[in-house]
């Protein structure tokens, strides 16, 4: 039996104005602490401060693509791992080609005290700070104590992934942001929960597709056809922060395992 803890430090879509950006911590039971997305400016600190985590905790992200609401936050985690940490060792961000170029741009524009290589971030004494690993679609890395990871390609910008991560069978899948994509689909198959974004209801499919996203209609889709165990949505826009049970009821009428939206701090534990 294994289990992992997960934790939503920020379940907020790009414009959503009560919540913050996206990023989730799973913890393994006896094993590594994950980090997936960075949500954007100094939320993932200000959040994980109050459920008692450090970014010094932080060792190894995994970044679905480089949209300055999934990975704006890498400058405020590395500054305070260094802080904390100035001797530890690098932080190791696992992202597609495209994402990597996004996050060496991101420290370019922000860093002071730091220059960065093709693959890293450097101090002025030459110490490597952080590495942007990039990986092949459905490459497995090894996270350490059982726990795998592997992309998959989604709907959304190029370079855009999601993750499945697994240990002794059970599996945790994200889609990161999408479209409805049979690529999620396959990369669901049989997970223990699925974390998929919802923007909208399938009245506004129109105009969230338009913006390459997802319905809650189309995430219970995913859920149902991958034969997932329990479904989690999240990346929640402002219109449906006070309102999330609609999203609920829409995803019960295709989906009919267990249904939750997850909010900022919510926290739930798997267990296999």
């Amino acid at each position: 039996m294994t289990s992992v803890r997960i934790t939503f430090l920020g379940t907020g879509a790009g414009n959503c104005i009560h919540r913050a950006h996206t990023a989730i911590v799973l913890d393994w039971e006896n094993g590594p602490r994950i980090l997936i997305d960075a949500s954007s400016g100094n939320s993932v600190l200000r959040n994980a401060a109050m459920m008692g985590m450090v970014s010094s905790e932080f060792n190894k992200i995994l970044a679905s693509h480089h949209h300055s609401d999934h990975i704006g936050g890498l400058p405020h985690i590395q500054g305070q791992r260094f802080l904390l940490d100035p001797h530890g060792e690098p932080l190791e961000v696992y992202c597609s080609e495209e994402t990597a170029h996004g996050i060496r741009d991101l420290f370019d524009a922000t860093s002071i005290t730091h220059s960065t290589t093709e693959d890293s971030l450097v101090s002025r004494d030459g110490v490597t700070l952080a590495k942007w690993c990039p990986v092949q679609v459905q490459e497995s890395i090894d996270l350490g104590s059982g726990v795998k990871a592997s992309s998959f390609s989604v709907d959304h910008i190029a370079g855009a992934i999601g993750w499945r991560i697994e240990r002794d069978g059970l599996s945790v899948v994200f889609s990161g942001d999408t479209r409805f994509s049979s690529d999620v689909v396959n990369a669901s198959q049989e997970a223990d929960i699925l974390i998929h974004e919802a923007l909208s209801l399938e009245s506004e499919k129109e105009s969230t597709y338009r913006r390459a996203h997802s319905t809650a209609l189309d995430a219970a889709r995913v859920a149902r056809m991958g034969g997932v165990k329990q479904l989690v949505m999240t990346h929640i826009d402002t219109k449906y922060h006070s309102s999330s049970g609609l999203l609920v009821k829409e995803a019960a009428e295709y989906y009919e395992g267990p249904i939750s939206v997850a909010h900022d701090l919510f926290r739930i534990n798997v267990v296999s």
